[in-house]
């Protein structure tokens, strides 16, 4: 029975068959019989199929309520014996490509040292909140707050945002992730309370490049303090206008609302990012 209900919690968790049997480690029809076989027992239907995943029933909800404390306390003691309570699983996790790959993904050299597996979605924090939701990510960091039903958010870090450019004259060209020059946009009205005072000479939509593009001298942006630290540094790149109220965008951690079997990788990011 132990089985059944362990394999219930994580479908719940999961979102999808699928993902829940790659979870477990079994096919997906012995998921599907584990499930029968618990709502017969029950004697009640605990999720209706769909295209896209699973939807839980008002059963479902209360038994995943009371699973909740005494199943992931069962986890734990096996934890205790067994090694890391992650190891041996993937971990899908999705987030914008360049605190991804600057800040995130060093910070997971020990969990994944201790046996899990990490895939990695990169994109825009709609597409990978619905992804998310949909039972087909873990875990997101996310540069809006979620306000999507089923999901829960914690703060992860603020990203503080600077104007740089190769030298210290004031920008005569702007560089910009988008056409409407929405980084720049949101840090001019911050500082000077005006719009941008002219259109980018060059839009590319990966921050990474802009700050390439500002050091070979094209031209001026505004990019996180992070991504161009060793560059303010080095004086490959100069702070244009230093102020003491520079515009933050705070980014979350999101995961599905009970997913608690990723303590231990939110525990990981929550403290590496005091150090960001």
């Amino acid at each position: 029975m132990l089985d059944l209900l362990h394999t219930f919690l994580t479908v719940y968790r999961s979102g999808t068959m699928t993902r829940a049997a790659e979870t477990l480690g079994l096919s997906q029809p012995t998921v599907t019989g584990q499930l029968r076989s618990l709502e017969t027992r029950i004697g009640q239907p605990l999720f209706v199929r769909g295209a896209r995943g699973v939807t839980p029933t008002a059963a479902a909800d209360d038994l995943a309520r009371r699973l909740d404390g005494p199943m992931d306390a069962l986890a734990a003691v096996a934890s205790g014996l067994t090694g890391s309570p992650s190891a041996g699983r993937t971990l899908h996790l999705g987030g914008p490509a360049e605190l991804m790959s600057a800040r995130v993904l060093p910070a997971l050299a020990g969990v994944i040292a201790d046996g899990t597996d990490v895939r990695v979605r990169l994109g825009l924090a709609d597409d990978l909140l619905a992804e998310l939701s949909d039972g087909r990510l873990d875990l997101v960091v996310s540069a809006i707050r979620p306000r999507r039903a089923g999901l829960r958010a914690e703060p992860l870090c603020d990203e503080e945002f600077v104007l740089v450019g190769s030298s210290d004259k004031a920008p005569d060209r702007l560089l910009a992730y988008a056409e409407d020059l929405p980084i720049i946009r949101r840090w001019w009205r911050h500082v000077h309370g005006t719009p941008p005072p002219r259109r980018a000479v060059l839009v590319v939509p990966d921050l990474r490049a802009l700050r390439a593009a500002a050091v070979a001298g094209i031209g001026a942006t505004v990019l996180p303090r992070y991504l161009v630290e060793e560059e303010l540094r080095t004086g490959a790149l100069v702070d244009l206008m230093p102020t003491e109220d520079p515009p933050i965008n705070t980014l979350y951690l999101a995961t599905r609302t009970g997913a608690r079997d990723l303590a231990e990788v939110r525990a990981v990011l929550l403290a590496a990012a005091r150090n960001w």
